[in-house]
């Protein structure tokens, strides 16, 4: 390939036209090829005696694609080369020089098309520009952007290697696991960055004087569920494994959703598509900022009652302390009928028909919101093993600390919800279908992109992310 050096107006005197011929011949060759491969096709199946709707299905796809990789190509001969108005600028401040025209093959959402642009140096430090790649959103990859974002939804919604079958099968596109892998983690990162921005604008925004009332009920659920990790990610951490080792990290997953309205029993219904999501691996701190942002994102100032729902963990506790104090805290139903069966199974073990009776009366007990009776006959029923009373002892202990937000019967009459099944719905949905199939292990930064973009596409804001980044 020629290589001009010279000013700008050189660039577009002589590298320009290079430009255009190398791609056009590039261009032209890719359209040959497939044009021949869709006509073998085509002529195949006319020769056949019997009809097969599925190859001049696939023929003629073939044949728009091409259609449309040439017509790409075409665009992109005019970007990239030829004289620029404005002179290009270094990071240092330098003026660049233009250093001729170089070829970079992309792949997009049509197939390969060819594309050859200006490439300038700097002469006092040396670094290299690619105008055209910055003004196409391809700097530093051979990928287009409607084929990253194909490819980051695919690769956040299922396993690299099954994302890159899916690709080939319904798009035609040919790309390799590690190159999903690679993608969709770099936009899972990005996807990051951008909610931190956004985070930190919601935090430091001050709050409407008079905000509107405007929604009856918001919930704030949080969980963790454990996500495998890298040995390298593992280390010095305690885990449950038989030499005490960690296999595990545990990620944080917090939702937000609202509640107008109850059905004809009384019962609480959740607004359709009201719900969203954030997660990571991460302290509870952090955590919390991020959960706190997207619940003030989500009309927090504007809720007429803020309800947190969790499982009675202390990390949980004291987030909604700290950061929704006047909110209603709700242990969730379920996890409280468990820790009374595991009372009642360690305080009755020899008696497994008592046991049960026990288990049946005093989850009525929570139903009706009177912890207090539970942990008052518990007390009296303690056993004479040092073993079992001590575990015993920790199980009311947890019912002597969260009883107050063990008042199921009140929560019901305001017609709320008791439950925090929607975000243990998300530790599966959102982290575990994805991050935990058999024989995975992340490292801690692809964990964490994918839990971003994992969390974008369940909250349905991917296109606003996107969109974002054309603004």
């Amino acid at each position: 390939m020629q290589t001009v050096r010279g000013t700008d107006r050189k660039a577009g005197r002589t590298c320009a036209p290079v430009a255009r011929r190398v791609a056009g011949k590039k261009t032209a060759q890719i359209a040959v090829e497939r044009d021949k491969e869709v006509k073998r096709i085509l002529e195949k199946a006319a020769r056949a005696k019997n009809t097969d709707l599925e190859a001049w299905e696939f023929a003629i796809r073939s044949a728009v694609l091409a259609a449309g990789a040439q017509a790409l190509s075409g665009l992109l001969a005019e970007i990239g080369s030829g004289r620029r108005d404005e002179p290009t600028l270094c990071a240092c401040g330098a003026r660049m020089e233009s250093n001729g025209v170089r070829g970079k093959p992309l792949l997009s959402i049509l197939g390969p098309v060819a594309y050859s642009r200006s490439m300038y140096q700097c002469p006092v430090c040396g670094k290299i520009r690619y105008p055209g790649d910055e003004e196409l959103d391809v700097k530093g990859t051979s990928r287009t952007p409607g084929l990253r974002r194909i490819m980051a939804r695919t690769g956040g919604r299922s396993a690299f290697k099954e994302a890159r079958d899916d690709l080939k099968s319904l798009a035609e596109i040919e790309v390799s696991a590690k190159d999903v892998e690679r993608v969709a983690e770099a936009v899972g990162e990005d996807v990051e960055r951008w909610s931190s921005r956004e985070r930190k604008e919601l935090c430091l925004a001050d709050p409407p004087i008079r905000p509107d009332k405007t929604i009856p009920v918001l919930y704030v659920c949080c969980d963790g569920t454990g996500v495998p990790m890298v040995t390298s990610e593992l280390k010095g951490r305690k885990g449950k494994q038989p030499d005490g080792s960690a296999r595990t990290r545990e990620a944080k997953l917090g939702c937000v959703f609202t509640q107008t309205a109850v059905d004809d029993n009384g019962f609480p219904v959740r607004d359709p598509d009201s719900t969203s999501f954030v997660g990571a691996v991460e302290s509870v701190e952090p955590f919390g900022q991020r959960l706190y942002a997207e619940a003030i994102r989500r009309g927090l100032f504007n809720a007429q009652q803020v309800v947190v729902i969790g499982d009675g963990a202390k990390w949980i506790k004291g987030l909604a302390e700290l950061h929704f104090p006047e909110a209603i805290q709700i242990i969730d139903l379920f996890h409280a009928r468990e820790h009374v069966a595991e009372l009642c199974k360690i305080l009755f073990d020899a008696d497994e028909k008592k046991a049960a009776r026990f288990r049946w009366r005093w989850w009525t007990d929570l139903d009706e919101g009177n912890g207090e009776k539970i942990i008052e006959q518990a007390c009296r029923e303690q056993p004479a093993n040092p073993a079992l009373r001590e575990k015993a002892q920790k199980e009311i202990a947890y019912l002597e600390n969260n009883k107050d937000r063990m008042r199921y019967a009140d929560y019901r009459a305001q017609g709320l919800f008791v439950g925090s099944g929607v975000v243990e719905a998300g530790c599966k949905s959102v982290i575990g279908q994805r991050l935990k199939q058999s024989g995975m292990e992340w490292s801690l930064r692809g964990a964490n992109a994918i839990i971003a973009l994992r969390c974008m596409i369940k909250s349905g804001r991917l296109e606003d992310y996107w969109e974002s980044r054309c603004a």
